[in-house]
């Protein structure tokens, strides 16, 4: 999984709207507190000469605030473990996955966002990203962008009606996928009914998984083994598709730029197909993720920190950063944006995005990436067998829902 990432006016100081993070409870007043200090950004390394234009502009508007932009140490996947060597060390401002919002929560590294930032994120963004960052009805950072799995094919070789549905697109051609990452696959389970973490991602007892349904899908996951129509590809993902060994991966949009190239005039691009779990066909669903700016609850400059994340989430920076690093935004006006709406990519993105599932932001996430890409693999490779799927169903769902201690 790579990893992956908002203003109401209020008097003079707008940005300072944000008393965010744990700022209410210092009384600074929005109205009138001016941002100031030196702050740091953690951002991963291949976005940071598009952050840096976007902070030249953020110092210009608020001089007396200084901003080092830094290369996430472990990147932004590894937030969470980064902050937690030692948080008084760690940035003021860092970008993470939506996921591990509610552990980085529980181990007080961040605070929830004040009542004004909260508003301006319900306004600036779309449901699905509030939706992304909130945890126990209190929302904890800034949305920025969101990711889910669609799939790209070869559209002279495939039709788009062909790829609408795993069958016939596996039928007609070759798909490659990874069965070992947990990110691509664990949804297929999601698919076809089952819950994780409850139909809210909060609930620690609500993994509904050891069922009929998820005997279906272990039993679906088996049979592709021997579809010929489908391909371990594995890290050789790009490389099968250029050299034809696949007609279509299953991917995310951060590969988007590179099969446009290896695919040229004949890049196509579409939503999950439909699976049949051998009761009917339903539509995949894939982890929709959003990247996020949160603000360190150590951090000695609290107002300034609030204030560039949310510059940083702005409608105009994240347009700004979609043309950087294609980073697919989730700002209403960002998403109506000329060059985003008329990117077939990022269409198809927003559109997955809307049919799947919001990653959990549980402190038991760790736990279940750990235990679900061994369980999809397995079932994959035959490694368990059919007489075990309860048991292991059993064993995982028990594991996930452990408490923290």
């Amino acid at each position: 999984m790579k990893s992956w990432k908002k203003i109401m006016m209020v008097g003079v100081s707008a940005l300072a709207l944000a008393t965010v993070a744990s700022i209410d409870s210092q009384s600074v007043s929005a109205a009138t507190a001016k941002p100031k200090g030196s702050i740091t950004l953690w951002v991963d390394t291949n976005n940071v000469p598009s952050y840096k234009k976007l902070v030249k502009k953020f110092e210009k508007k608020y001089p007396k605030v200084k901003v080092k932009v830094s290369t996430s140490p472990s990147g932004s996947a590894s937030a969470k473990t980064d902050l937690a060597k030692d948080p008084s060390k760690a940035a003021d401002v860092f970008k993470v996955p939506n996921d591990q919002l509610g552990a980085m929560f529980n181990s007080g590294y961040i605070n929830p966002l004040s009542p004004s930032a909260t508003k301006w994120v319900k306004k600036n963004d779309v449901k699905l990203a509030g939706k992304a960052v909130t945890w126990k009805g209190q929302y904890l950072a800034y949305p920025q962008d969101v990711q889910a799995n669609i799939i790209y094919y070869d559209k002279s070789k495939l039709t788009a009606d062909q790829v609408s549905s795993w069958s016939t697109l596996t039928s007609k051609g070759v798909i490659g996928t990874d069965f070992t990452n947990a990110y691509n696959w664990y949804p297929a389970f999601l698919s076809n009914g089952t819950n994780l973490y409850g139909k809210s991602g909060e609930k620690l007892t609500g993994t509904k998984v050891n069922n009929k349904k998820g005997i279906e899908v272990m039993t679906w996951l088996a049979a592709q083994k021997n579809n010929k129509g489908v391909r371990q590809s594995g890290s050789a993902l790009l490389s099968d598709l250029e050299n034809g060994k696949t007609q279509a991966i299953l991917d995310g949009p951060w590969d988007g730029q590179s099969v446009k190239k290896i695919l040229g005039d004949n890049f196509g691009v579409a939503i999950l197909p439909k699976l049949n779990f051998e009761s009917g066909d339903k539509q995949m669903k894939a982890f929709s993720g959003v990247g996020t700016l949160a603000v360190n609850a150590k951090s000695k400059n609290q107002l300034a920190a609030a204030t560039l994340a949310q510059y940083l989430s702005n409608k105009s920076s994240q347009v700004a950063l979609y043309k950087g690093t294609n980073a697919i935004p989730v700002a209403k006006k960002a998403q109506k944006n000329k060059a985003v709406k008329a990117d077939s990519v990022a269409k198809a993105v927003i559109k997955q995005a809307n049919l799947s599932v919001v990653m959990p932001k549980m402190n038991q996430m760790a736990t279940f990436w750990n235990l679900a890409a061994p369980l999809v693999d397995n079932a994959y490779t035959g490694k368990t067998k059919p007489a075990d799927y309860k048991t292991q169903l059993a064993s995982f769902e028990k594991q996930i829902s452990k408490g923290s201690k």
